[in-house]
This record gives C-alpha cells, sequence and structure tokens, in this order.
C-alpha cells in the first residue's frame, strides 16, 4: 500500500510540471538559433615547401659553421678592431651582467671602483682595465657608476662600440 501511494503521489507530481505554465520559455529556447547562420572562412592556402641550398662557392656565410671573431675584419683598416694580442685582465674572464660594483675607492687621485665577481672575489679597478667579455675598457669611474666602452661584431663582421656601465649596489 505504501509503494502504491507513492506511485501515485509521483504521478500526480510528474503531471504537475507539464502544464502549460512555461510554454512560452520553451518555445523561445526552441526558436532562439532558428535564424542563425555560423560562417566558417576557409583554411589559407598552403604553400610547398622550397627548400634553400647553401652552395659552398655563394656569398652568403654558412649557418652551420662557427665563425671566429678574429678571422673576420671588415672596415678596411679595422681600425674598430680590438687588441687581440693584449694579455687578458682577471675580469674578463666574467660576463658584464655577472660583476657588481660594490664600492669605490680613491687613493692618490685615482677613483677605482670595487668590482665583486659571481664567485664572491673582490677586484679593484680603474679607468684603462679591461673587463667583461666583450673586449670592455672602463672608460670613467665614480663614486655611483663605473662606466665601459665594448668592442662587440655585428652579424656583418663589422666591429662597433658601445657603452655599458655598472651602477653601485646597495
Amino acid at each position: 500500500m505504501k509503494a502504491t501511494s507513492t506511485l501515485i503521489l509521483a504521478a500526480l507530481l510528474l503531471s504537475a510540471c507539464g502544464g502549460e505554465e512555461f510554454q512560452d520559455l520553451r518555445d523561445f529556447v526552441n526558436n532562439a538559433g532558428a535564424d542563425m547562420r555560423g560562417k566558417v572562412e576557409p583554411p589559407p592556402d598552403i604553400k610547398p615547401y622550397e627548400p634553400f641550398a647553401y652552395d659552398n662557392s655563394a656569398s652568403l656565410p654558412d649557418p652551420f659553421r662557427p665563425r671566429k671573431a678574429e678571422a673576420r675584419a671588415k672596415g678596411g683598416s679595422g681600425q674598430n678592431q680590438p687588441d687581440f694580442s693584449r694579455p687578458k685582465e682577471e675580469l674578463e674572464g666574467y660576463p658584464l651582467e655577472s660583476l657588481k660594483m660594490v664600492g669605490y675607492l680613491y687613493q692618490k687621485g685615482v677613483g677605482h671602483a670595487v668590482i665583486r665577481s659571481a664567485e664572491r672575489k673582490i677586484y679593484r679597478v680603474k679607468a684603462g682595465n679591461y673587463i667583461g667579455l666583450n673586449f670592455g675598457q672602463i672608460t670613467s669611474v665614480s663614486e655611483t657608476e663605473l662606466k665601459v666602452k665594448e668592442m662587440v661584431q655585428d652579424s656583418a663582421g663589422d666591429w662597433t662600440e658601445r657603452e655599458s656601465s655598472l651602477q653601485l649596489a646597495e
């Protein structure tokens, strides 16, 4: 008897949901996208692959062979070319970005920058010393900054000057 009354109650509840009370909402949902059509653009044309053959006699450099900085010197007399025969100083073994200026000393009328390397070694440098991997020469030292003139080689093999600096770290 309990099961029968439960079935009757469920049938009554389901019949209550089937009324015309929300028919306007059902019609709206059914007709909402009836006049809308999607448009998909065609895919772009695929161009066939054209391989590039590197010829040994061509004037283009081979991208798979490393260039040596010493081998190329353009610009006539090579006036901007760094001196490769000069003995390297100790701070030329570090990238400029890895060095930090941590202090300033003024001794015998000359300003010196105190530099800390990535290995936490301390060095004292002044104008005229070399620093960094790009043949950088220190042009001036002040209480807050060390200015460097670097020599970098562009993609054509020409040497150009670039100004860099190290700021006093706090």
